[in-house]
């Protein structure tokens, strides 16, 4: 894989100096992404490394030094501390990593999305317009979930990207946007919503054996009518049925904000016997999610796997270890693009997908300018797991 990337990556003059500044809440991923390219620019054989347009190629790191120090008040302010002028900028932000906290006033307070999202703005503007292009990755997509308008709201996440925007954003590069026609607030610049299909399948049949990966022993999910796109390209590479549930809801009442789901209600054939693939962006409290596995059961699946992008659990693990004991679900697969706790990493019914090699390659195809089609469509190399799985090879 590594080779017929770099082969394809040499055709080209990288855009400028590689930068990557990992911003606080994102750091362990930054530096699994900078191993990554450190490594393979290393290996690389190019005869133009010398030239003048190779210059700050190949490097030991490719990380620069940002901070952002908070005065005692809570105030804060964008510091980087090397030369960015001239560079190929890519900004790291993780804008759910509520571990990170500062002192307000003597109080120790945890950085929301907001603070996360202020500091990604701190940094932009301490470039001050310096660098040649600035791409911001942005895992999770800020204020995502308040994609649309039911009554006289706000619409944050369109506002947040004609900001970046507006401070000389070129391209922002986010993963599996809760709705991705967000983007049609910046039309006229780069957004990619990139799907991390290969990975979960990659760490599913990595960690889970006996799999029979056909329409008579498999079927996908999808646990609501919003993520229908997701179930329906999985079920398809690997040539499975699909099915859905939609949430019955009481319109006439109104509990924390929202009407309440009476019930799930399954659209699909039978899936008696079957293993389960129920894929969702992701899981907040997991409440829906459950419900759904604990439904398929009822109607006697065989063994349930979960995916989901980014795992948020913002109501603890509790409740997801009990739904395992009474034998709910099987395993439960999220990415490492968000911060995950200590706790989570050690359940036994947990699969960590790894992105940072996925990041690296996005990041080292759009510095030399080449497409990044086939890494945002990789049927290709599903297929090739997916054979090697069947014979054994994994």
């Amino acid at each position: 894989m590594a080779k017929r990337e770099e082969k394809r990556n040499l055709e080209t003059i990288p855009v400028g100096s590689l930068g990557i500044i990992s911003l606080e809440g994102c750091k362990p991923l930054g530096q699994k992404v900078d191993q990554f390219l450190v490594k393979w620019r290393a290996e690389r054989e190019s005869e133009h490394k010398g030239s003048l347009a190779f210059s700050g190629y190949q490097r030991d790191s490719y990380l620069l030094n940002a901070r952002v120090p908070r005065f005692g008040s809570g105030e804060a302010k964008g510091t980087i501390l090397e030369s960015v002028r001239g560079t190929d900028l890519y900004l790291l932000v993780d804008v759910l990593n509520y571990s990170m906290t500062y002192s307000l006033c003597g109080h120790e307070n945890h950085m929301s999305p907001d603070d996360h999202y202020q500091d990604l703005k701190r940094i932009i503007a301490a470039v001050g317009g310096k660098a040649r292009r600035i791409t911001v990755i942005m895992p999770f997509l800020y204020e995502s979930r308040q994609h649309k308008r039911t009554a006289r709201e706000s619409l944050d996440c369109a506002l947040a990207l004609q900001e970046l925007v507006r401070m000389g954003v070129d391209n922002i590069i986010t993963f599996d946007a809760h709705d991705p026609r967000v983007q049609n607030a910046i039309p006229l610049n780069g957004f990619e919503t990139v799907q991390p299909a290969y990975q979960f399948i990659k760490g599913l049949l990595k960690h889970v054996t006996d799999l029979k990966l056909d329409s008579d022993h498999m079927m996908v999910i999808s646990p609501d009518e919003g993520g229908m796109s997701r179930a329906i390209y999985i079920a398809n590479v690997l040539g499975l049925d699909m099915g859905m549930f939609y949430k019955r809801r009481d319109y006439t009442r109104i509990v924390n904000g929202r009407n309440p789901i009476v019930a799930h209600e399954f659209l699909g054939t039978s899936v008696e016997g079957k293993d389960m693939i129920i894929i969702d962006d992701m899981i907040s409290s997991g409440e829906s999610v459950l419900e759904v596995a604990a439904a398929l059961k009822a109607r006697k699946a065989n063994k349930t796997f979960i995916f989901a992008t980014f795992g948020l659990f913002t109501n603890g693990l509790e409740k997801f270890d009990k739904a395992y004991r009474d034998g709910v679900f099987d395993r439960i697969l999220t990415t490492n693009l968000i911060y995950q706790t200590p706790e989570l990493l050690q359940r036994e019914w947990y699969i960590d997908c790894d992105m940072s090699k996925y990041i690296a390659y996005i990041i080292d195809t759009l510095n030399h300018d080449s497409s990044i089609s086939d890494l945002l469509n990789p049927n290709e190399r599903i297929q090739n797991i997916v054979s090697r799985y069947k014979n054994g090879e994994l």
